[in-house]
């Protein structure tokens, strides 16, 4: 498997935001990736549609 085509900055952010080791995020498997990326950002919608807010 050969690791992903990202750009090194994109790489650390996303290894920051997913709080996993840059080596690991790297050699993750693209589907998986994906599952995690779309976790992230349903995680972020519903902080940002908080209920009490409105």
């Amino acid at each position: 498997m050969k690791p992903l085509q990202i750009s090194p900055e994109t790489a650390i952010k996303l290894a920051e935001q997913l709080k996993v080791p840059l080596e690991h995020l790297m050699h993750m498997p693209q589907h998986i990736l994906l599952q995690k990326l779309a976790e992230l950002a349903k995680a972020s919608s519903t902080e940002n549609s908080d209920p009490e807010s409105k």
